[in-house]
């Protein structure tokens, strides 16, 4: 894969070799190995549990559940395994970018709630901490007074600006490919 051109004016014309031959074929395969384990390491719970987003598929109107939770579990999962390998890159990625783009989507319209606790249940739990572990203990007894809002904000916006550069990233790969380092390179046939 190039992704610059050779009529590329370079402030240093020296590097032009090295970023062809080294740079970007590392970078690539380093943006590709990410992703994918990324993708692997989401996939591995619904492998798992491969039906277990049957009700929420379908609450999204993905009939039968069952069915799309399961074709999603393996996406991710062996898509993810697929991708860090260089395999079939390019259905694999464009596959997982549309499911990427759905999630961004939903992330986008469906945001989460305003507030974990209303300031009665900051009181709650305040006046129960015997109740909570230790471990739960300081992210609970510290939230501020907005019940948790600036969490929720930040936790939303890290949904939208991952599923944002997930989906970027696979529809990079569904256009160029896996790269010089990958399995589709090595046998030598591509989409």
């Amino acid at each position: 894969m190039r992704t610059s051109s050779s009529e590329t004016n370079l402030i240093i014309p020296q590097l032009d070799s090295f970023y062809r031959s080294f740079a970007e074929p590392l970078a690539f395969l380093a943006l590709r190995v990410s992703v994918g384990a990324l993708m692997v390491v989401e996939g591995w719970p619904k492998i798992n549990d491969p039906t277990g987003m049957a009700g929420f598929v379908e609450a999204l109107g993905f009939h039968p559940g069952w069915l799309w939770s399961s074709i999603l579990a393996v996406l991710q999962f062996a898509g993810g395994i697929m991708l860090i390998l260089g395999l079939l890159t390019r259905p694999i990625a464009l596959a997982l970018g549309f499911m990427l783009a759905f999630t961004l989507w939903f992330h986008l319209t469906t945001p989460y709630g305003a507030t974990i606790l209303t300031p009665e249940g900051i009181a709650a739990v305040q006046a129960n901490a015997q109740l909570l572990t230790g471990s739960a203990q300081a992210p609970l007894l510290n939230l501020p007074a907005d019940g948790g809002a600036s969490f929720l904000h930040q936790v939303q916006f890290k949904a939208n600006g991952f599923s944002f550069l997930w989906t970027i990233a696979t529809f990079v790969f569904a256009a160029y490919g896996a790269g010089r380092i990958s399995v589709d390179r090595m046998l030598g046939r591509e989409f």
